[in-house]
């Protein structure tokens, strides 16, 4: 049924025409289930019946209110009643809900689409552009980057420390640890060590002439790569600037100076976050490296790098195979007193 309960016997007066150039006719209007009966006021003979669902509104938010049985030119009934206008209305309004609505869908589809390009470009894209970014960069690239870096920390903390027998010692330290090709001492600010792109490492005046071993310089190096989780500087730094630094290199090469400054200053900043200890004394293991001398220069009560110490596996012990020689971590030492 079209028509609703509490329309039931609705009847109002209207005027009616059977085409444009007709006189007006009074008529009765009759609401019934799906059609509007429109009968003579005076005969009571039934003039037309209205389909419901296809009449339409001719001057919609106007009165009188003009109704037809379709869109086509010919018969109109004027109408102002206001309770048979919203019964009307009301029908109409519930058979265009329950019509299928194909354009709807669509939008919706689209919509979808366009959230799911949406999400897709703003939580993996990012990612994306870093990682590819990062992987394709020749070695080249990564040691000039490496090298602007150092360029811009040494403004705030110093140039490198260099001596001739304390550049050797640092050549030997880069090769009894394999992956550093360059090791730099910066005299001021920078505490531990930090990884640049390039193969490049940087260390700070803390790690060579406090401690009285080797390993502990040794164990800022050792511990700073295993913080880095296997990325790469060069994808590191990429994460901390953005993608839009990501996609300039790629495009162009280069990254941006004013990037370039705010990462250096970020890596005196922040130091790097301690890794888990069972992963870091499998990578002392590796590393032919004793945890101790390194656990104890972190605290030197011991009390919060027990597991360094009681788990060492070298139980303390100088290591099998000597990250220095004697004359070398003397000379490595003194690298920063001729300044």
């Amino acid at each position: 049924m079209t028509a609703l309960s509490e329309y039931e016997r609705l009847e109002a007066i209207g005027l009616w025409r059977a085409d444009p150039q007709a006189q007006r006719r009074d008529v009765i209007l009759s609401l019934g289930d799906a059609s509007l009966v429109i009968s003579d006021a005076k005969a009571g003979s039934a003039l037309a019946h209205w389909s419901l669902p296809a009449m339409i509104r001719c001057n919609p938010g106007e009165r009188p209110a003009i109704y037809a049985p379709s869109d086509e030119p010919g018969e109109t009934v004027e109408l102002d009643d206001e309770v048979m206008i919203a019964a009307i209305e009301k029908v109409h309004t519930i058979i265009e809900s329950h019509r299928p609505h194909p354009g709807r869908l669509r939008s919706f589809l689209i919509g979808g689409v366009v959230l799911c390009v949406g999400a897709v470009a703003l939580f993996w894209l990012p990612g994306a552009l870093v990682d590819h970014a990062a992987r394709i960069t020749p070695q080249a690239k990564r040691v000039e980057i490496g090298r602007k870096l150092l360029t811009e920390l040494s403004k705030m903390a110093g140039q490198p420390c260099t001596s001739p027998s304390g550049d050797q010692a640092l050549a030997a330290l880069s090769k009894r640890l394999p992956g550093h090709d360059t090791i730099v001492v910066l005299p001021e600010a920078l505490m531990g060590a930090r990884l640049l792109p390039g193969k490049l490492a940087v260390i700070g005046r803390n790690a060579i002439e406090g401690p009285d071993t080797p390993e502990v310089v040794a164990g800022y190096l050792i511990a700073t790569e295993d913080a880095a989780a296997g990325q790469s500087p060069l994808k590191r730094m990429l994460g901390d600037l953005g993608p839009s630094a990501a996609l300039r290199l790629l495009t162009t090469g280069n990254l941006p100076d004013s990037g370039i400054t705010t990462y250096a200053e970020q890596l005196l900043r922040q130091e790097p976050t301690p890794p888990p200890t069972d992963g870091l004394l499998r990578a002392f293991r590796s590393a032919g490296v004793s945890s101790t001398p390194f656990a104890y220069a972190l605290d030197p009560t011991g009390e919060t790098v027990l597991g360094l110490i009681e788990a060492d596996p070298f139980k303390g012990q100088p290591s099998p195979r000597p990250v220095l020689a004697d004359a070398q971590w003397v000379a490595l030492q003194d690298i920063c007193t001729g300044r």
